[in-house]
């Protein structure tokens, strides 16, 4: 058969077709492979899920060699250039573009989902005022899951799509709950007559009694950002998010999990992570030294920024970033981190060591700079990952949801423990 793959058990002798489906074997045929009629069968092992997917889906498509990224098949580059986070949310969760009148009225609607239960406030308050945002963030996004006990209903679509332009709406706002308690100041109320990141910036740093109007440039460079970090495919913070939910957990304390996965400086934090290695570069003159300190490969220093577990070319989204870059200097002025990135860019996309092992700036390379251009402190830049990328976790998570094939989430594992013993007693251990 041609769409079949044989293999051929040399303990046994024994032959075995599996079918073959979108380049895929299904790993529940290897369980046929046995030595005996009574063995568990054969298992994959596939640490960290390299080689192993998880679920179908028809959300977002990446190719690492060719650093393709598209949203519902439409390239991330033209979505970034022409569209909006809420445009691209839409398409996200209904898979095509909307039209005009769909576009104001998904609008209008999350928007109008933006305010948060003011009792919320005393659990920010709560909070300590060095309290990493990211921590109070996962807390304050649980705690609205007891605000709407309605959640568990997960078989209600109505009640699901309620909650769906909730999430959506109310991140904004509780991250600038957040950013203003670092600040030890009173959080803002939305202001629905603004845009999804112009209301953002608005609560971050209106003053009292006095009108805050956003910079357009900042407000754009900040909505492409949120564009090219809606969605990703199956990373760690969004399969967590399904692995959440397929437990039938409401999907307020399933995207606290992901906040808590994306957390890690590994995912989320990564961007912080290049930030400080450029300040400890320093200077442009520092860089060859530093360049070979991490080709020694002692583990001391890493090339923060550079390589992806998926693209093996260079991200999209960088390119992408690396273009806002001038448009936010513009406004901000030039950040001297920059001249260094730079700098260490162009050498190690000429350094043969980097170029064989495909190793090409992320989309971390170049958001922490702007980041920090636009004025936030290093440790909310997760956070500014966190806000549109709850758009792609909650398609996610309903997608899962809607899957007739998934089921609790739960991994086998390969069991190199003891063999069966006998208890012994206090009195005669060694």
């Amino acid at each position: 058969m041609a769409n079949t793959l044989t293999i051929t058990d040399n303990r046994t002798g024994k032959q075995y077709e599996l079918p073959i489906e979108h380049d895929t074997i299904r790993a529940m045929e290897l369980r046929k492979i046995k030595v005996k009629d009574d063995d568990f069968g054969m298992m994959t092992y596939d640490p960290a899920f390299m080689n192993t997917a998880s679920c179908v889906s028809k959300i977002t498509f990446i190719d690492g060699d060719k650093g393709i990224l598209r949203y519902r098949g439409y390239p991330i580059e033209q979505l970034a250039e022409k569209s909006s986070h809420l445009e691209v949310a839409y398409l996200l969760m209904h898979g095509d573009l909307p039209t005009l009148p769909q576009l104001k009225e998904w609008t209008a609607t999350i928007m109008g989902h933006t305010a948060v239960f003011d009792q919320l406030k005393n659990v920010l308050t709560g909070f300590p005022h060095d309290a990493h945002p990211m921590g109070m963030l996962g807390s304050l996004v649980a705690a609205l899951s007891t605000y709407y006990p309605e959640s568990r209903k997960i078989s209600d679509p109505a009640s699901m799509k309620l909650h769906v332009y909730r999430l959506i709406a109310k991140m904004p706002t509780l991250s600038a709950w957040c950013f203003r308690h670092r600040k030890g100041l009173a959080p803002v109320d939305p202001e629905n007559g603004l845009s999804y990141t112009g209301n953002f910036l608005n609560m971050l740093y209106k003053s009292s009694g006095q009108r805050y109007t956003p910079d357009p440039v900042l407000e754009r460079a900040l909505d492409i950002l949120f564009i090219l970090h809606a969605d990703h495919e199956q990373n760690c913070s969004t399969s967590t998010m399904r692995a959440i939910g397929s437990s039938q957990a409401d999907p307020y304390v399933s995207m606290s999990g992901a906040l808590s996965a994306l957390n890690g400086s590994l995912h989320g934090g990564a961007n912080e992570q290049v930030l400080l290695m450029l300040k400890e570069i320093g200077s442009k003159d520092h860089i060859p030294a530093f360049i070979k300190e991490v080709k020694e490969g002692n583990g001391e220093k890493r090339l923060m920024g550079f390589g992806h577990r998926v693209y093996k070319n260079y991200d999209p989204r960088a390119k992408i970033i690396k273009a806002t870059a001038d448009q936010v200097f513009g406004v901000t002025g030039r950040n001297p981190l920059l001249d260094i990135a730079l700098e260490l860019e162009r050498i190690a996309l000429q350094d043969e060591y980097f170029v064989k092992r495909k190793l090409y700036p992320n989309v971390d390379f170049y958001s922490g700079i702007i980041y920090q251009a636009m004025g936030f402190p290093t440790d909310f830049f997760t956070v500014l990952f966190a806000i549109p990328r709850a758009a792609g976790w909650i398609v996610q998570w309903s997608e899962m949801i809607n899957d007739p094939e998934q089921k609790i989430a739960r991994p086998r594992q390969v069991y190199l423990g003891s063999d069966e013993r006998n208890y012994v007693p206090m009195n005669q251990r060694k």
